[in-house]
């Protein structure tokens, strides 16, 4: 069996499931639930609030669904964020140099942090759980270390004076504002992802290999499909993911807390799953990823517009995790019935 006719047989597999489905109509009854429930929930500022939430979770969910399709997880994703507006807030700050200095620096660091996860998963096949957690707990360590050594403080220094600065807060953190409705920089650079990765992982040979290497990389071994660099590519997806979230966050406040993003790589792996990403990979859409985190952003806005105890969003977070994963995997079996 040559290596197209495998990928594109389980390509053609996951069309007919449809993984998005269920999430699709998750986000309709969300919508629908919470404009009932929640009298300003329908307002343009909170359609705003709401897309802005969903949006700084979409960004990462983006290529941490296509890493999941491709079989692995990425457990440092939540805390490679933060390094990120770290190095380029710090490497500004102390060679006293234009902002965009730092922030193409900030790009090569994260690639080679993802770069690095990548390499190690090829090279030593142990699982991207162990690998990705030993990525966390050394970049939270160094998140810390560093910046206390550097600025003196747990975070970075103001770098909003600097030269550059306007520049780049425009292109990762300005607004928008439309009636009413505000859209900030975040929701295009979403929109923008969504569409490149979509068509990535539809239209392209790489996206052939990606749902092969997550179904059976064995098997797409052994037909020629570069297991390693399908995998390392996918890593490096999820560091530019963390580089654009870092800079909004950097350029939004001027300022860096280094123990931030501690937890948020859960987020964006619920995220995925709520979408129709399956853990044990080879099966899951981009769509579906994105519209896990615009439940996200409807579910954790809609419980405060709604005056309800926000204690309880984790509850339904869960909850929701678990209907997805059971769905996902009642789709995916009737997909594979109907072969």
């Amino acid at each position: 069996m040559s290596a197209d006719l495998l990928v594109s047989g389980r390509r053609s597999r996951h069309r007919r499931a449809r993984p998005e489905l269920g999430a699709a109509l998750a986000a309709v009854a969300m919508f629908a639930f919470f404009s009932v429930a929640a009298d300003s929930f329908l307002r343009a500022s909170s359609i705003g609030t709401v897309l802005y939430a969903a949006s700084t979770i979409g960004i990462m969910a983006v290529p941490v669904s296509l890493l999941m399709i491709g079989g692995e997880f990425d457990l440092s994703a939540g805390v490679l964020v933060t390094t990120a507006a770290l190095t380029s807030s710090m490497v500004s700050y102390q060679l006293t140099a234009v902002t965009w200095v730092g922030v193409l620096v900030s790009l090569l660091v994260v690639l080679a942090v993802s770069g690095f996860n990548g390499w190690m998963l090829s090279r030593t096949r142990l699982p991207s759980f162990i690998v990705t957690l030993g990525t966390f707990l050394m970049l939270t360590g160094a998140n810390l270390g560093v910046t206390k050594l550097v600025s003196g403080t747990v975070s970075t220094k103001p770098i909003g004076d600097m030269e550059g600065f306007a520049s780049c807060r425009w292109l990762f953190a300005s607004e928008w504002t439309v009636g009413g409705l505000t859209v900030k920089a975040t929701v295009w650079w979403w929109l923008g992802l969504v569409a490149v990765a979509s068509w990535v992982l539809l239209r392209t040979r790489y996206g052939n290999w990606v749902f092969a290497v997550g179904g059976d990389a064995a098997a797409a071994r052994a037909v020629g499909v570069p297991v390693g660099w399908t995998k390392a590519g996918l890593y490096l997806g999820v560091g530019f993911g963390a580089w654009v979230l870092g800079q909004h966050l950097l350029f939004s406040f001027g300022t860096v807390q280094s123990g931030e993003g501690v937890g948020n790589e859960l987020i964006y792996i619920v995220a995925a799953v709520i979408g129709g990403c399956l853990i044990t990979g080879g099966y899951g859409s981009v769509l579906g990823g994105a519209l896990g985190a615009l439940i996200f952003g409807m579910v954790s806005k809609g419980i405060v517009y709604a005056q309800w105890d926000p204690d309880w969003f984790k509850f339904f977070l869960g909850a929701m995790l678990l209907l997805a994963a059971l769905l996902n995997s009642w789709v995916k079996r009737r997909a594979e019935r109907g072969r």
